[in-house]
């Protein structure tokens, strides 16, 4: 079998590739760019999987172009739900591409995180499969979770702290922002003040 894997970035990466590996299926990986905010956060991802490649022997193709302004339009007004876009992209995209290059099946490092909605990744990539005419490799990754994480820090790899989008960088400084907070009420709290 002869499989396209979408990758979000290396880590998330590290547990499928070697899983897929022992099953015997060749595989090429797929990089998809436009839903990654800020552009510099997206070059780092994209130079941190290519040197992740480099080591395991893996090829990738790079989506060309960076679409956000055509990403944030489909998710506008939609920002509760924005995941099922995002996945539905990233997925057809991948779908597409493999459907073109003669692929057997394509998949998704989404399905190795623990972060993500993962059955609705796995419904989507089976519809997107109907509808592209090219079958869906499902398997559950997360049970490699905390491998990856390991070879991952082994690897001195860069390691995002959010998914993807600006909403994902958005919420993840607004908790960082809150926690700081109650961090710092709680400490001044308990502070004596002498005259």
């Amino acid at each position: 079998m002869k499989l396209l894997l979408h990758m979000c970035c290396a880590p998330c990466s590290i547990y499928p590739v070697k899983v897929i590996r022992q099953a015997g299926i060749e595989l090429m990986g797929f990089f998809y760019r436009n839903n990654i905010h800020p552009l510099t956060e997206c070059l780092k991802r994209q130079e941190t999987l290519a040197q992740y490649a480099s080591t395991v022997d893996l090829k990738i193709i790079y989506q060309k172009g960076y679409d956000l302004e055509g990403f944030l339009q489909n998710v506008v007004y939609r920002e509760k739900n924005r995941c099922r876009y995002c996945y539905y992209d990233r997925l057809l995209a991948t779908a597409l591409l493999a459907k073109r290059g003669k692929f057997d099946a394509f998949s998704s490092t989404l399905l190795y995180s623990k972060f993500q909605k993962h059955d609705l990744v796995r419904d989507i990539g089976r519809s997107i499969a109907e509808q592209a005419g090219v079958t869906f490799y499902y398997r559950d990754f997360r049970p490699g979770w905390k491998e990856g994480i390991e070879t991952s820090k082994k690897l001195n790899l860069y390691r995002q702290q959010y998914c993807g989008c600006i909403y994902s960088e958005k919420e993840r400084y607004i908790s960082q922002l809150e926690k700081s907070r109650k961090t710092t009420k709680a400490t001044s709290g308990n502070k004596r003040f002498d005259n």
